[in-house]
């Protein structure tokens, strides 16, 4: 199995949330599970839209539709409804995605610069 894909245990936690499945009214999803593993490539890859592998899908196509489940709610939902159990494993920050500002290096007030350090005027 691919690192990119979810488990069949993931899946059927929340394929009955996802809209676009049999029985929903409108247009049925083509692959809600592709499109879901997209968007969690994406995520973990911090990657542009246009970097989505063609396995995974067209990117204008993921983008569109991430779009409109974002408007829906679909995103929070799935949260929420995942959040009753954490299982943590995407939850891991390390020092490869998480980024500090130039500023937060210093001290309280910034640097203090030295008297040594300060050019004498001319």
């Amino acid at each position: 199995m691919s690192r990119r894909t979810l488990t069949d245990a993931q899946w059927a936690r929340i394929e009955p949330l996802v809209p676009g499945k049999k029985g929903d009214r409108g247009r049925t999803g083509s692959d809600n599970r592709l499109f879901v593993d997209a968007i969690l490539w994406l995520a973990r890859t911090a990657s542009p839209w246009r970097d989505l592998p063609p396995q995974l899908g067209n990117w204008r196509t993921a983008h569109c539709r991430f779009r409109r489940w974002t408007l829906a709610g679909v995103w929070e939902s799935l949260f929420k409804a995942l959040s009753v159990e954490p299982d943590f494993e995407y939850v891991l920050v390390d020092a490869t995605i998480c980024k500090a500002h130039a500023d937060a290096s210093g001290a309280k007030g910034g640097l203090k610069l030295t008297q040594l350090a300060v050019p004498r005027a001319a």
